[in-house]
């Protein structure tokens, strides 16, 4: 492993003496690769016993490497008595034993770098054989899994650092020494990832990345730029449309006093209170077992458009009926066909799940006679795009409400560009939803509004009008994702950016990925308008289980 990695990487490490110190200790390190064990194995003088995943250990060759160099398996999904009995025995003979504390690679806010809880079973571990943990952060490894980072010269630069060893705290009562272990432990780690930060001047791409992630990323060449070339041009394009669109809308009297009494009311709001949903027996009625069938019902929102006052969705059935859960698939703005989305439904029920086909405000079979699907959602009227949102986001509730009352268990949300933004409010007021998986997703309305390129001609009627930003502000509590927080688990919660997009700027969608704490961030590269984010959203569910 020295040859290997001493090939491979130029690794930096930051007091080593604590891998060294003499008797039985737990080493407790972060995870970001698969690489990590035998690198840090490679710059120890003594030997670690890792607990390795009990998956590894039945395949042929690699099951006899890791039983070879002392590993040993360990179930992540339950507390096993023969793998505890096991480590114990190690620490009480003076040995190393190496754990991964987050039971598996972990990166962004759902690793304990990003302040992820730690599992309880590292401190359990150290009380019950009387032994102190060692921490250790590592950094760097993750981009191994790029096959142009192991050619000749190309050393890799991989950081470690240990820690001060943390005592198993004997004089305390069990759970209290148990508690103490946890939170010294938890504390140590984001000591060592500070001072590596700080010592080796790291940046962003220094820092863990998804495996995937790092497998796909290519260096800068002109084929990059070309790809980015290209979405540039697709989203400019859009964006030209998108202004000659609201040029057929500009504010029909709205003026900033009436904005202002809008806002007034609307700042007296929580957005429960903005956004709740009343129940509607005849939703509740409509819904029964069989074929793909529409629901339609009389939204709770009236608006002066009466085919839009008719809320509509297509359910899609899987075999398990009432026993599977239900995705609800919201589109984009102006989004030009429902026939991919009703495509993938079909797929979501080969999988298992319900699937069903939101039509949003102002879309498809909402659409008011003489104007174009989509048209009436955005527009200089920037009442009636709230207005919209809000009845797209009471909508869906009602048909989760309803579909819960007929006996569905589950929901997950899967929303694209303006349906991302209606799903995102949705994770503000649902604290039950399985996922919430955002492409795309429109989450900085400051930005949207004032500087997105698809808004010019917007702007220049509010300002003609002389709305001016800070009163558009006082809404962004109820509308603005970037500027709220999730009800539902923010785990459970699915960013996903294109590298290349003018739109929802990638730089906004970190921004909300680091607030919402623990939900995950995945990159696509593509502009806003494009057909790979969907499947490769769909392919990270799977892979999270969802």
């Amino acid at each position: 492993m020295k040859l290997l990695f001493g090939y491979s990487s130029r690794i930096y490490v930051v007091d080593c003496e604590h891998i060294n110190r003499a008797g039985g200790f737990l080493l407790a390190s972060n995870h970001i690769s698969h690489f990590d064990p035998p690198i840090i194995s490679s710059v120890a003088r003594r030997k670690i016993d890792w607990m390795a995943m009990a998956e590894f250990f039945p395949i042929p060759g690699l099951g006899h490497f890791l039983k070879a160099v002392d590993a040993f398996p360990a179930a992540r999904d339950r507390a096993d008595r023969k793998t505890i009995r096991s480590a114990i025995e190690r620490l009480k003979d003076g040995r190393i034993v190496g754990v991964f504390p987050e039971g598996g690679i972990r990166d962004g806010a759902r690793s304990l770098l990003g302040g992820a809880p730690l599992r309880p079973g590292a401190s359990t571990l150290a009380h019950m054989a009387g032994v102190p943990i060692v921490p250790c952060v590592i950094l760097g490894s993750d981009r191994l899994y790029a096959k142009r980072n192991w050619l000749p010269l190309r050393r890799t630069p991989v950081w470690i650092a240990f820690g001060q060893a943390i005592s198993h705290f004997p004089e305390l009562e069990k759970s209290v020494a148990r508690a103490r272990i946890e939170q010294e432990l938890a504390d140590g780690f984001q000591r060592l990832y500070a001072e590596l930060r700080r010592k080796f001047q790291l940046t962003r791409d220094d820092l863990p990345h998804p495996p995937r992630e790092r497998m796909r990323s290519q260096p800068k060449n002109p084929r990059r730029r070309l790809h980015r070339a290209a979405a540039n041009a697709v989203d400019f394009a859009m964006c030209v449309s998108m202004n000659l669109v609201q040029s057929r809308h500009r504010l029909n009297g709205r003026s900033a006093e009436e904005m202002d009494r809008y806002v007034v009311e609307c700042e007296k709001l929580t957005p429960h209170e903005y956004y709740a949903a009343p129940k509607d027996v005849g939703l509740i009625a409509a819904i029964q077992n069989g074929n793909r069938f529409s629901l339609t019902w009389r939204s709770p929102i009236e608006t002066e458009f009466p085919r839009n006052n008719v809320a509509r969705a297509d359910f899609f059935p899987c075999g398990r009926g009432k026993a599977a859960p239900t995705v609800f698939m919201l589109h984009a703005l102006m989004s030009a066909t429902h026939i991919g989305y009703w495509r993938w439904a079909a797929r979501f029920n080969e999988l298992g799940w319900n699937a069903c086909f939101v039509h949003l405000p102002y879309h498809y079979s909402r659409v008011p006679p003489g104007h174009w699907n989509g048209e009436l959602a955005i527009t200089a009227d920037l009442i009636r795009n709230a207005e919209g949102l809000r009845q797209g986001v009471i909508e869906v509730r009602q048909l989760i409400g309803a579909l819960r009352d007929h006996g569905y268990g589950e929901f997950g949300i899967l929303g694209t560009s303006y349906g991302g933004w209606i799903g995102a409010l949705l994770a503000m007021v649902e604290r039950d939803l399985r996922f919430v998986a955002l492409m795309c997703p429109i989450v900085n309305v400051e930005h949207a509004i004032w500087q997105n390129p698809g808004t010019a001609f917007m702007r220049r009627e509010l300002r003609r009008a002389k709305i001016a930003p800070e009163l558009v502000a006082r809404h962004f509590h109820l509308s603005s994702p970037l500027h709220n927080e999730p009800a539902c688990d923010p785990a459970r919660v699915l960013f996903v950016s294109g590298d290349f997009d003018l739109i929802a700027r990638p730089a906004d969608i970190d921004a909300i990925q680091q607030k919402w704490r623990g939900s995950e961030l995945l990159r696509v590269p593509q502009g806003h308008f494009g057909y790979r984010v969907m499947r490769e959203t769909v392919m990270r569910l799977k892979e999270r289980g969802f």
